[in-house]
C-alpha cells in the first residue's frame, strides 16, 4: 500500500509511519470491515467505527477544536471508474444532482435549508468526485440539534431519494459544460498525457472525472437513474462526523437517518481496472502552450494491494526516508547558482488501485530540457549506487520525529475538518487511522538503531518497474522530438556518477544581537485578552495567549512603510523582493545552511511587502520561540538577499507570465492588476524585458533601505504567556538600536482610486482556447481606516449579492460555473473599495452576463431582500466569523495595528454585532449607494486569437 494517501494520518511534513512494538497490536472482530481488521497497527480508540445492519460504515470522533463546530463527510464507493463507456461523465454529473432535489425536499429548499442554519454553498457545502470515490462534504459552524438533524436529513436524501428529474438534468448540462470549460487548462492536458503513458489500455486512461462532453449534453435519465442505483448504496457507503457533540447521541442520529436505507435493484460491479503492461524505455512529448516546462522519469508497476501492517508501513518508512535525501539534494541544486531547473523532486504514489510508480521530475526553463534531464536522471541514480550516508539519515529522522512529536503535543487541539479529512481519506486508502501518539511510537520503534546501510539496501527496489518513461511537458517543440529526447535519456544513464560530497558541520551564528532591552511599560488591554509592551529602544509588543492551537504561536514583525515608498507611475525591483527574500537566507548561512544547522527546531519565516509596511512572520511552538525571534531578527538586520533566487525568478519569469496567460484568470491575475485601480504601477506585474534590466544589487539596496527605518511592531499570539514573549524579545529585536522616524510616502503614494468607467469593457487578452473568457462588473465603494461598520456592512450585501448570482448565472442561466462575488476596503488608502462578481464564461455569453449582473443590482436597488433571504446570507458570514475567532491566525491580523490605533479595540469587538445588526433596509440603502450603473466598471478577458470562434 505505498500511497501517498499515508500522509493523510500524520503531521504535515512527516513520512508514513512504520514497525510497532509487540504491545501496540489490538485484537479487532475477524467481521469488523475496518482496515484494522485485517492489521496490526491499533487504529485510534477515541473514533467510535461501526457498520449498520444494511452494510453502511460511519466513523465518529469527538473533537472540540474549534467549539461548537462539526464536519461531516459522506463518502460513496464509487467514481468515475465505475462508468460504462456510455456514462463517462455521470458520476461527476450525479454529485450535481445529488443537489437538484429529492423525493421530499424541493431542489430550492435543499441548499436553503443549510444556508438557514449557517452553511455557505461552497464553502460548507459542498462535493468531490475522483476516480475511486464521491464525497459529499458539510462544515457545520454550530453544531446544535437541529442543524445535525437537517443535515442528516439532506444527507440521506441525497443518498437514496434523489430525483434527477428530466428538467433538471436538462438545466444542469450547462452548469457542467460550464465546469468542463473552467476545468480545460494546459494543467489538465498534461494529466491526461501523464495518463496515456503510465496506463496505456488501463480502464483508468479515459476515465477522468469530467467525462465526455457529448455524453453530458445527450446522456437520457435512464442512464442517471442506472449510475444511481448501481452505486449510491449503504453497502458503498462511509459516513464520518467529527466535531463537538456527544459521540452516543450522534451515533443514535446516524442510525435513525440511515438504517432503513436499502439499495435499489442490482449492486453495480466492480470494474475490471486492468494490470500495468510489460513496457520498455519510452518517451512521450506534450506540446502545451502556456504549460510550465518539465520533465518526469516515471517507473510504474502494479499496485501494492497488501493491508496496511506494521511490517508495510515500516519498509515504505525506510523507501520514503531515502527519498527524502534525495528531494533535499535536488532542492540545494535547484537553490544554488545557475541551477539545471527551477524546481526537482522525486516521490512513490499509487493512483486509485490502478497502477503505482516511482518517479523524478523537475520543471525547468524553455528550452534546458537536457540539463534538467541529465541532473535528475544522474542524482536518482547517484542516490541507488552510492546511497545515503549516516548524517544525511539521521537529519531525516530529526525532522520527521520533530514533526511527529509536535503532533503529539498539538493532539488535543487539532482542527475538525482536517481530522474529518484524513478520516475519510483513511477508508479511501484502505489504511489504519491512528493517534498521534501511536504514529510517534511507530516510528520510534522503527528507526531505533537504524543505519544507513538498511536504507541503501532499501533504495535499489524504489526506482524499478517498467521503464523508464519520460514525459515531457513544453509550450514549445523540442528539435528532434522524441527521438532526441530518448537518445539524451539513454546518453545519461551512460554517464558515470560519484559519491556525493560530505557537507561541512556548521553553528548557529545569531544568538546575540546586543544587550537585552529594557521593559518600559506594560499596558493591559482586557476587553480583548492582550497585553501591549514598549521596550527601550521604541520596539513595541502585542501579545495575545491563547488555548486555540497547543503547541503553536505565531509570530509577525512590522516596520517601513511598505509600497507607500513606491512609485505609481513606473515599476520597480521592489515589487519582486517578497518572492525572494527569504530564499536568499542570512548574510552568514544561505537557506540551505539554516536547514541543516536549525534541523529537528520548529520555526519558519515568510515575508511580505504591503500596502504601508513590511511584514515577517513565523510559526513555531513554545519551545522554539526564542529561536524563532532570533530568526526574524537575524532576517530583519542582516538579509542575505543572495543572486541566485533573484537570477532564477529573472530566468523564469518569462516562462510564468505567460504560462498564466494561458487562462483568462490567469491573464487577469497578471494583465488586470491595475485595473481597479486606474493603473496604480504597485498593482501590476512588470513586464519581462523590464525585469530583465533589473539587478540584485538594486533590489537589494532598495529592500534593505526599505528595512532600515521606522519603528518596529511585534505581534505574539498562540500558546505563549506574556513573560515568554518578553523573554524571547528582549534579547532579539528589543535589544537593537534605537531605529529612526518612519520614512515618508512619495508624492502621490498615498492615494488610490477606482477607475473611471468606460462606454466598453476594458478588454484584457489570454492564450488558452478560444471560447474561454472571463467577465468582470466591479462598482467602487468605501474604505475601512477607522470606522470599520459600512466596510462590514458591505460584506452582507455581498453576501445577498452572491446568493442571487448563484441562482441567475449559475444555476438558472447557466453562464457560468463558479461565479464569484468579493467586496474589499482598503484600511490604507482613504476611500478605496470595491465590490464586484466575476465569472468565468463563453465568449459569447458576456453579453448576458453583464445583462443579469445589471438585472440583480437593479433588484437589489429597487428592494430590499426579505428576511430569510438577509438570513440565509448573513448568518454564513456571522459563522465565518465567529469560527475565525477561534484561531490564532484572526488574531495575529487583528491586533496588528493596535498600538497606533487604539481605536481598534472597539472595531473588534463590536464585529459579529455589527453584522448582526444589518437589516434589509440596510442592504437596499447600500445597494442604491454603491451597486449603480453609472458607477460600474466592466472587463473582460477573451481569447488573442478572436478570429478561431466558431
Amino acid at each position: 500500500m505505498r500511497s501517498p494517501r499515508l500522509l493523510l494520518l500524520v503531521a504535515a511534513s512527516a513520512v508514513a509511519l512504520v514497525a510497532a512494538s509487540p504491545t501496540l497490536a489490538q485484537q479487532v472482530a475477524p467481521s469488523d470491515p475496518w482496515a484494522q481488521a485485517a492489521s496490526d497497527i491499533p487504529a485510534d480508540s477515541n473514533v467510535r467505527f461501526g457498520v449498520l445492519p444494511n452494510g453502511m460504515q460511519y466513523a465518529i470522533l469527538r473533537n472540540a477544536t474549534p467549539p461548537g463546530q462539526a464536519s461531516f463527510r459522506l463518502r460513496i464507493d464509487a467514481g468515475s471508474l465505475m462508468e460504462n463507456e456510455d456514462q463517462l461523465g455521470l458520476a461527476h454529473f450525479m454529485e450535481h444532482m445529488a443537489f437538484n432535489g429529492t423525493t421530499n425536499i424541493p431542489e430550492n429548499e435543499l441548499l436553503r435549508i443549510l444556508e438557514r442554519r449557517g452553511l455557505a454553498f461552497g464553502a460548507d457545502t459542498n462535493a468531490s468526485t475522483g476516480f475511486d470515490q464521491t464525497v459529499y462534504m458539510l462544515e457545520i459552524p454550530n453544531a446544535d440539534a437541529g442543524t445535525v438533524d437537517d443535515s442528516l436529513r439532506i444527507l440521506r436524501e441525497q443518498m437514496s431519494e434523489a430525483l434527477m428529474a428530466a428538467d433538471a438534468v436538462e438545466a444542469e448540462r450547462n452548469v457542467i459544460v460550464g465546469e468542463e470549460r473552467l476545468r480545460n487548462t494546459p494543467g489538465l492536458r498534461s494529466i491526461k498525457a501523464q495518463l496515456g503513458l503510465y496506463a496505456p489500455g488501463q480502464r483508468i486512461s479515459n476515465r477522468l472525472p469530467i467525462g465526455d462532453l457529448d455524453i453530458i449534453r445527450t446522456a437520457p435519465r435512464d442512464r442517471f437513474v442506472e449510475f444511481y442505483q448501481s452505486y449510491y448504496r449503504p453497502e458503498r457507503a462511509t459516513f464520518v462526523a467529527v466535531g463537538d457533540f456527544d459521540v452516543d447521541e450522534m451515533e443514535a442520529k446516524v442510525r435513525a437517518a440511515f438504517e432503513s436505507w436499502q439499495g435499489e435493484g442490482p449492486a453495480g460491479p466492480e470494474p475490471d481496472l486492468g494490470t500495468v503492461a510489460p513496457r520498455g524505455p519510452e518517451t512521450r512529448i506534450l506540446v502545451e502552450p502556456g504549460v510550465q516546462s518539465s520533465i518526469e522519469l516515471g517507473f510504474i508497476r502494479n499496485p501494492d494491494r497488501d493491508p496496511d501492517t506494521v511490517a508495510e508501513r515500516r519498509d515504505n518508512l525506510y523507501r520514503q526516508l531515502g527519498v527524502a535525501v534525495l528531494n533535499r539534494r535536488l532542492g540545494e541544486i535547484a537553490r544554488g547558482d545557475n541551477p539545471p531547473f527551477l524546481s526537482a523532486g522525486g516521490g512513490e504514489f499509487e493512483l486509485a488501485d490502478s497502477f503505482a510508480a516511482a518517479s523524478v521530475s523537475a520543471q525547468y526553463n524553455v528550452g534546458e530540457w537536457k540539463r534538467a534531464l541529465e541532473t535528475i536522471e544522474q542524482e536518482q541514480r547517484r542516490l541507488v549506487q552510492y546511497g545515503v550516508s549516516d548524517a544525511e539519515l539521521q537529519r531525516e529522522i530529526t525532522a520527521t520525529r520533530t514533526a511527529l512529536e509536535n503532533a503529539v503535543a498539538g493532539a488535543a487541539t487539532r482542527r475538525t475538518p482536517a481530522l474529518a479529512n484524513n478520516l475519510a481519506g483513511s477508508v479511501n486508502g484502505k489504511v489504519v487511522f491512528t493517534t498521534p501518539q501511536t504514529n510517534l511510537d511507530l516510528f520510534n520503534a522503527s528507526v531505533e538503531g537504524l543505519t544507513a546501510a538498511t536504507i541503501n539496501a532499501t533504495l535499489p527496489q524504489v526506482f524499478q518497474g517498467e521503464g523508464p518513461m519520460a514525459l515531457v511537458v513544453t509550450p514549445e517543440p523540442i528539435e528532434g522530438g522524441e527521438a532526441a529526447v530518448t537518445a539524451a535519456l539513454e546518453a545519461s544513464r551512460q554517464t558515470p556518477v560519484s559519491a556525493p560530497a560530505a557537507q561541512a558541520q556548521l553553528e548557529w551564528p545569531y544568538q546575540t544581537f546586543g544587550t537585552p532591552g529594557a521593559v518600559t511599560e506594560r499596558r493591559e488591554i482586557a476587553d480583548i485578552g492582550t497585553t501591549v509592551v514598549t521596550f527601550a529602544n521604541g520596539v513595541t509588543l502585542t501579545v495575545k495567549p491563547t488555548q486555540f492551537r497547543d503547541e503553536q504561536i505565531l509570530v509577525r514583525v512590522d516596520t517601513g512603510i511598505g509600497e507607500l515608498g513606491q512609485p505609481v507611475d513606473r515599476p520597480t525591483v521592489e515589487g519582486l523582493g517578497a518572492n525572494v527574500f527569504t530564499a536568499g537566507g542570512t548574510g552568514r548561512l544561505n537557506l540551505d545552511e539554516m536547514s541543516r544547522v536549525l534541523n529537528g527546531r520548529v520555526y519558519s519565516t515568510d515575508f511580505s511587502a504591503g500596502a504601508d509596511r513590511y511584514s515577517f512572520s513565523g510559526a513555531t511552538r513554545p519551545a522554539d520561540l526564542p529561536l524563532q525571534l532570533q530568526v526574524l531578527t537575524a532576517y530583519l538586520t542582516d538579509p542575505g538577499l543572495r543572486p541566485a533566487p533573484f537570477q532564477q525568478l529573472k530566468s523564469a519569469y518569462g516562462q510564468q507570465l505567460a504560462q498564466a496567460r494561458a487562462t483568462p484568470g490567469g491573464a487577469y491575475a497578471v494583465d488586470g492588476g491595475a485595473v481597479l485601480s486606474s493603473g496604480d504601477a504597485r498593482d501590476a506585474l512588470p513586464n519581462p524585458e523590464v525585469v530583465a534590466t533589473w539587478t540584485n544589487d538594486e533590489l537589494k539596496a532598495d529592500i534593505t533601505r526599505g528595512l532600515s527605518s521606522g519603528p518596529i511592531r511585534i505581534t505574539v499570539v498562540g500558546d505563549v504567556t506574556v513573560e515568554d514573549a518578553i523573554a524571547a524579545v528582549a534579547p532579539t529585536l528589543g535589544a537593537l538600536p534605537a531605529r529612526g522616524p518612519e520614512a515618508r510616502p512619495l508624492p502621490g503614494s498615498d492615494q488610490k482610486r477606482f477607475p473611471e468607467p468606460t462606454g466598453q469593457p476594458i478588454e484584457l487578452t489570454h492564450t488558452g482556447p478560444a471560447e474561454q473568457a472571463l467577465a468582470i462588473v466591479a462598482w467602487p465603494t468605501t474604505d475601512s481606516i477607522d470606522d470599520r461598520t459600512e466596510a462590514r456592512q458591505l460584506s452582507i450585501l455581498s453576501a445577498v449579492l452572491r446568493l442571487r448570482v448563484l441562482e441567475e448565472i449559475r444555476e438558472k442561466q447557466a453562464l457560468a460555473y463558479s461565479p464569484g462575488v468579493g467586496a474589499q476596503s482598503s484600511s490604507v488608502f482613504p476611500d478605496y473599495g470595491f465590490m464586484l462578481v466575476q465569472g468565468e464564461t463563453a465568449r459569447a455569453s458576456i453579453p448576458a452576463f453583464y445583462t443579469a449582473v445589471e438585472s440583480i443590482a437593479a433588484s437589489l436597488r429597487e428592494a430590499p431582500p426579505s428576511d430569510d433571504e438577509l438570513n440565509r446570507a448573513r448568518l454564513p458570514a456571522i459563522e465565518r466569523v465567529r469560527l475565525s475567532q477561534a484561531t490564532n491566525e484572526y488574531w495575529l491580523t487583528q491586533l496588528a495595528d493596535i498600538v497606533e490605533k487604539p481605536g481598534d479595540v472597539q472595531q473588534i469587538v463590536n464585529n459579529i454585532a455589527v453584522l448582526e445588526a444589518v437589516t434589509p433596509a440596510d442592504v437596499q440603502r447600500l445597494a442604491q449607494k454603491y451597486l449603480t450603473d453609472d458607477r460600474a466598471v466592466r472587463v473582460q478577458v477573451v481569447s488573442a486569437t478572436p478570429a478561431e470562434q466558431p
